[in-house]
């Protein structure tokens, strides 16, 4: 079981209000899951997002994603960065995480994901990413749909499990993370949610592991797969070299941003006398200690 602060009402209604709200600003309007779009949406916001591998280590937990906001002349320049060493499922979620800090404003910040919630600006970030990924009032009109009842109390396991399946298979959320919101919703009880939080969900070859590669064998293994993708996507190479090109970035940070996905100016008709520089200070703030 995860110890967590505890959001109060006022919270958790300004936190459904702000994801409401920008669901809508984005166009998902009721049961439309964002899933992968999630990665279009950055491009939309002009947020960079920089995937990169980081695995753990010995010392601390390896960081989830990173947000880094700084304002250059007039320009405010945006990067989310992403540990793809992680589930993918964890990747969206820590993705909508750091919107949570993007839209509140909270500046740069690196989050480590884990089942501790032990502040309450985490705990909200957290909350965000749940309601914005799978709206508490879908879910409700998913349950009652599916079972003709708001309480799966009298539903045994096998069948919630399967249940599960289908919405993480849908909604692309963790399923630590569904069994949360179920909970949340007062669907299930405190010993279902200790049962159901207890199994080893990303055991493949385990009854839930089983259970998602029958039900959607392509999904659920891209979800509790780790991609270990560096790279951005085409859009966000053009953005970091207009940034260039109208002197929001230097030659410097030029040049070792696109260092970070194996890309060098001279591939896009820039040359410049290359530096021994090997850390720029993105991947000085991947591995700083927070």
């Amino acid at each position: 079981m995860n110890h967590s602060v505890s959001l109060n009402e006022i919270q958790i209604e300004n936190i459904r209000k702000l994801a409401g709200d920008e669901r809508r600003k984005l166009g998902f309007i009721g049961e439309t899951p964002i899933a992968n779009d999630i990665f279009t949406i950055l491009e939309n916001m002009n947020i960079l997002l920089l995937e990169y591998p980081i695995k753990l280590d010995d010392v601390k937990p390896a960081f989830s994603a990173a947000l880094m906001c700084s304002t250059e002349g007039d320009k405010e320049l945006v990067f989310i960065g992403l540990n793809t060493a992680d589930f993918f499922d964890k990747q969206i979620f820590a993705i909508a995480h750091e919107l949570y800090h993007f839209y509140t404003k909270t500046g740069s910040h690196l989050s480590r994901l884990s089942e501790e919630e032990d502040s309450y600006v985490e705990a909200e970030a957290n909350r965000f990413a749940a309601e914005f990924l799978l709206p508490e009032s879908t879910l409700k009109s998913i349950v009652l749909d599916e079972f003709k009842t708001s309480s799966l109390r009298k539903i045994q396991t096998k069948m919630l499990l399967r249940f599960i399946v289908r919405l993480q298979c849908v909604w692309w959320l963790p399923y630590r993370s569904l069994v949360k919101r179920l909970r949340e919703i007062d669907a299930v009880s405190d010993e279902q949610y200790e049962r159901l939080y207890s199994i080893d969900e990303r055991d493949l070859d385990g009854e839930y592991g089983r259970m998602g590669k029958a039900i959607n064998k392509e999904v659920f293994v891209k979800l509790n797969t780790a991609t270990n993708n560096i790279g951005t996507s085409p859009k966000d190479i053009e953005i970091i070299i207009r940034n260039f090109e109208d002197g929001i970035i230097d030659e410097d940070k030029f040049i070792n941003t696109l260092n970070l996905f194996n890309k060098k100016p001279d591939d896009f008709g820039y040359k410049f006398e290359v530096s021994d520089e090997d850390i720029d200070e993105f991947e000085e703030f991947f591995n700083e200690e927070g």
